[in-house]
Formats: C-alpha cells, structure tokens, sequence
C-alpha cells in the first residue's frame, strides 16, 4: 500500500476552513462516487472518505489541513499523479478563499 500525506497551514479560521473541506467532501462523492463521513468538532474537524482502492481523513482546524490516505495496490502505482492533483486541489481551493476574503466577498 502507499501512504499520503499532506499538510496545509493556512489563515482561514476554522469556519471557513470547514467549508473548504465540505466543498471538497462533496467533490469527492460527485466526481468519484466515494463515501464520505463529516464530524464536526469544536476545535478540529474530521473528514473520513473511502472510495474504491482508497481510504483516508483529512483533519481541518483553524490552522491547518491534515491528509492522511492510503492507496491500494492498483492506485498506489499512480500516487504521484494522485498526491500533486489533491495538491493542487487544496492550494486553489486556499488561494480561492485567501481572494474571496480580502475583497470582502465572504
């Protein structure tokens, strides 16, 4: 099995940054039929998704993401390609929010 793991500060608080995450879980069931489970917490979030070959969580607090997944044998072969796309993913999703706060659009 293959491991991913990213981590991603950021200055969103932890409102704004549930909301990312939400989006993102939403994403994740349209685009690749998988499951996901959201816990809300008071000081930390908890994303749980689970798809074909793939399992993981991703910890959302008002400072940082935290994903942790784990890829199967079939996907693990691609797991560069997985791991810069969820990357890229994240960093507009930030650089989105970072943007809509500062002109006051939130």
């Amino acid at each position: 099995m293959a491991t991913i793991h990213i981590v991603r500060l950021h200055a969103q608080g932890l409102p704004q940054a549930r909301k990312i995450a939400l989006a993102w879980a939403q994403e994740l069931e349209a685009e690749y039929r998988m499951e996901c489970q959201y816990q809300k917490g008071k000081a930390r979030d908890a994303l749980q998704f689970r798809g074909t070959g793939v399992s993981g969580t991703l910890h959302v607090t008002a400072k940082q993401f935290e994903l942790g997944a784990e890829l199967g044998l079939l996907l693990g072969v691609f797991k560069g390609k997985i791991e810069a796309a969820i990357v890229n993913k994240l960093d507009a999703q930030l650089a989105l929010a970072v943007r809509t706060a500062s002109s006051g659009s939130v």
